[in-house]
């Protein structure tokens, strides 16, 4: 077992990788971020800053990117998934609220199929839970051939121009820098397996109804990578689900719109503490 540690940029030997993560603040229930690709764990830094005086905050880098280097492995949703449970299981978690924005929403929901006791709630971010189609998929091996013979910087320039709400790319110039800077931070074969790991997943949209903890799904309206509708979906499918739209915002709702993120975050989170908190008290009051 891991000695607890606490604090930033952590390390951790995992699966046959060194995870890197941050841990901090104190809170009953872990709440574990999961970014999006093709970037790292610093896109939760304003989620950490609002929530550590109240939460145990817990994001990491996932294989590959960020500090948890993997040039060697192949890259997939599946392992992504297990890699999360692992990191749990050496933390000694029993059960975290899992918060993912795109491809981190879809390590949850990937987890949340396989392992369902192990989450308390889910906060799904800017994420579907439907497959590539198979012109998508075609599409995202023809772009791994380009980044191969022209290398990565037309696809991540595009890519960077894609996440953003087109008033983020004109009057936020430097919160697009600052993501500029994580995208272009990975390797070419990290970007080239984790368009990969995107193209072969599962779909996870067939287990929505099964899904019976908490739910809150946040996505920006103006999303053109995962669009509102596959949102629209989820919230319909995942019972008791809810679905907060965050305006003047993209792909990454949680970077353009921090306020308005956090306050959806910090009201989910709150009503999930008194529900955790009635259940416990009852449960007692039923003992005696």
């Amino acid at each position: 077992m891991e000695t607890e540690t606490k604090g930033y940029n952590l390390t951790m030997s995992l699966n046959n990788f060194n995870l890197s993560y941050d841990d901090i603040g104190e809170g009953t229930i872990p709440i574990i971020f999961l970014h999006g690709y093709p970037f790292d764990k610093t896109m939760w830094q304003g989620q950490l800053e609002f929530l550590k005086s109240s939460y145990r905050l817990i994001p990491c880098d996932i294989r590959g990117f960020g500090k948890s280097t993997d040039e060697e492995s192949a890259l997939s949703i599946d392992l992504f998934a297990e890699d999360l449970i692992q990191f749990m299981d050496k933390l000694s978690i029993e059960k975290a609220i899992i918060c993912g924005l795109s491809m981190g929403g879809f390590i949850a929901l990937n987890a949340m199929q396989k392992f369902p006791d192990r989450f308390e709630a889910l906060i799904l971010c800017d994420t579907q839970c439907i497959a590539d189609t198979p012109e998508v998929k075609e599409k995202r091996y023809k772009i791994i051939e380009e980044i191969a013979s022209d290398g990565v910087t037309n696809f991540n320039e595009g890519f960077i121009k894609s996440v953003f709400h087109q008033d983020s790319l004109t009057n936020k110039k430097e919160l697009v820098e600052q993501l500029r800077n994580v995208v272009f931070s990975n390797s070419k074969q990290i970007i080239k397996q984790g368009l990969i790991a995107l193209a072969e997943r599962s779909e996870t949209c067939s287990n929505l109804s099964e899904i019976t903890i908490p739910t809150l799904i946040i996505c920006g309206r103006a999303d053109e990578v995962t669009p509102l509708a596959q949102s629209e979906f989820m919230n319909t499918a995942i019972k008791g689900s809810k679905l907060q739209v965050i305006d003047n915002a993209g792909h990454v709702s949680n970077l353009e719109q921090p306020h308005e993120f956090n306050k959806q975050l910090l009201d989910f989170l709150i009503a999930l503490t008194e529900d955790l908190n009635y259940e416990k008290i009852n449960g007692i009051k039923r003992m005696v």
